[in-house]
């Protein structure tokens, strides 16, 4: 599903990616791991398209990102790509309903079958009374579950996730680790996830560690030291 090459990233003097190399396969879930300042969050920005390499290569299901113009990579980022943040991000005058199907929308998706979309998700979101909610009406759980079918509603190739459970207490984010594993397997759906969460990095199917801006690590998540 991905494959970078070389990747190098400095802003002004400072050298945070210096050389990183790695595959994703399709239907794995992935957890970056690494102290603060490691590169994580870069890395995580270059391979989801939010940012740029100084060097290197991104490919990503297939096509070689590394070459695209910003248009092209914005259409791409739109079709292909889910994010997921610490925060959620949902636009407090819409409600979770019309949250979801904002980037449907944006690739051209007609109305009503975004709707569709949206309401499959929140069914199996377990979130389908709460479609017509703002986000002030829900609880933390339900706002990051309504970013996770938000990410979802374009069917991506790939969902990054950076810190997804980091403003979470601990009943609602294990709730949400359960439920990247469910999406897993049941859509078969890519998760490559930045986290510092322990209990989420060991039940990954594999786990990469960055320090000082390069691989350190890169083995299956039950057997590797956190």
């Amino acid at each position: 599903m991905i494959k970078a090459s070389n990747i190098f990233k400095s802003y002004g003097d400072l050298q945070v990616l210096k050389g990183v190399s790695l595959e994703i396969n399709r239907s794995e879930l992935v957890a970056i791991v690494g102290s603060s300042g490691a590169g994580k969050s870069t890395l995580l920005h270059i391979l989801g398209t939010l940012d740029k390499a100084d060097k290197g290569e991104v490919i990503i299901d297939n096509e070689n990102i590394s070459t695209f113009s910003s248009a092209s990579l914005s259409a791409f980022r739109n079709k292909k790509i889910g994010f997921i943040f610490q925060f959620h991000y949902l636009l407090p005058e819409f409600t979770a309903l019309e949250n979801i199907c904002i980037p449907a929308l944006i690739k051209g998706t007609f109305q009503k079958e975004a709707e569709r979309r949206a309401m499959e998700l929140l069914a199996l979101l377990n979130l389908s009374h709460r479609a017509q909610h703002k986000p002030s009406a829900l609880s933390g759980g339900e706002q990051q579950r309504v970013a996770v079918a938000r990410a979802l509603i374009n069917n991506p190739a790939v969902v990054f996730a950076d810190e997804p459970s980091g403003n979470l207490d601990s009943k609602n984010a294990e709730e949400l680790h359960n439920l990247f594993f469910e999406l897993r397997d049941r859509l078969q759906q890519t998760f490559v996830i930045v986290t510092h969460n322990k209990e989420l990095a060991v039940r990954a199917d594999r786990i990469i560690e960055l320090h000082d801006g390069l691989i350190v690590s890169n083995g299956h998540g039950a057997h590797q030291p956190i």
